[in-house]
């Protein structure tokens, strides 16, 4: 039977609004994994303060310092974020899955399949990119007495998204974003086989492989820029200068920074992204039916 024409549409609504209710509640730990990530940037174990000693202690200090609000820093961006990311996403998927993804038999192939998911991840980090950008400088936003990275001006969403334009133009809205892109091509933490097929030990292969592009990302998105384009990053020319740097400076572990974060937010993450998925296309099969009754 021939897919009705608004099914990519359909896929890229559904994927986003799923995706957005989960990160209603998983917010927080992104708050604490961006903190805990910018954390002695290169530099050396003890020759800096830890504000953020774990997720634990995390939660507390930001609750003490700056209100439990502060929590939720960022959640506006957050939520654009999965909307587009997700939503390209998955809606690129499926419109690969549709074309590519299966040989003439109609079965589906392991490398296909690796590539379309590559392809699609890569289509939505790079639409998602500034969205992540400005996520990541509000979720960095602290008190002083608590503050790790560099503190972004952050004056609301579109506020900083005009504020970015004009100083750095288009261009500067993607500053970052190779970071971003090699994070979400690789996996895919909302993939629906992972609550199905995977156990404890996947999710855990899934963080180690992929909170070092993480924490690249961030840091790259986070970092002062001076001058007139968005090049002129004060630590970070570019993807390859931050991984360099961070390993010099900061050993193996500076890519695992926030990790713990990352794994408690994978959990809820995907199980609440699939809970909201199946519950907006029941929805949406319902009214579909009453409609055609009606």
């Amino acid at each position: 039977m021939e897919k009705p024409k608004n099914s990519l549409f359909l896929e890229f609504l559904f994927g986003g609004v799923s995706t957005c209710g989960a990160a209603l509640f998983t917010n927080p730990l992104e708050v604490v994994k961006t903190r805990m990530q910018l954390q002695g940037e290169l530099q050396a174990k003890g020759q800096f303060q830890v504000h953020y000693r774990n997720v634990f202690h995390a939660f507390i200090t930001v609750a003490r310092h700056e209100g439990v609000s502060a929590l939720q820093k960022g959640i506006r961006p957050a939520l654009m974020y999965q909307f587009v990311m997700n939503g390209f996403r998955l809606g690129s998927f499926q419109l690969l899955n549709d074309s590519l993804l299966r040989d003439k038999n109609g079965q589906i192939t392991m490398a296909k399949s690796v590539l379309c998911g590559a392809i699609a991840g890569t289509i939505g980090g790079f639409f998602g990119s500034p969205m992540y950008m400005i996520k990541t400088h509000m979720q960095s936003k602290a008190n002083l007495s608590i503050a790790v990275g560099y503190q972004n001006e952050c004056n609301g969403l579109f506020a900083s998204l005009k504020n970015i334009y004009s100083q750095y133009g288009i261009m500067g809205l993607w500053r970052g974003s190779s970071g971003a892109v090699a994070r979400v091509m690789l996996f895919s933490p909302d993939s629906l086989l992972i609550p199905f097929t995977a156990s404890t030990l996947s999710g855990c292969a899934i963080v180690a492989c992929m909170t070092p592009f993480d924490v690249v990302s961030t840091r790259l998105y986070n970092q002062k820029v001076v001058g007139a384009t968005s090049k002129g990053g004060v630590l970070y020319s570019g993807f390859t200068d931050c991984f360099y740097k961070i390993f010099a400076k900061e050993g193996l572990w500076g890519f695992y920074k926030g990790w713990a974060a990352s794994l408690f937010r994978l959990g809820p993450h995907t199980v609440l992204s699939l809970v909201f998925w199946d519950h907006t296309r029941t929805l949406y099969s319902r009214w579909q039916h009453a409609r055609d009754i009606n």
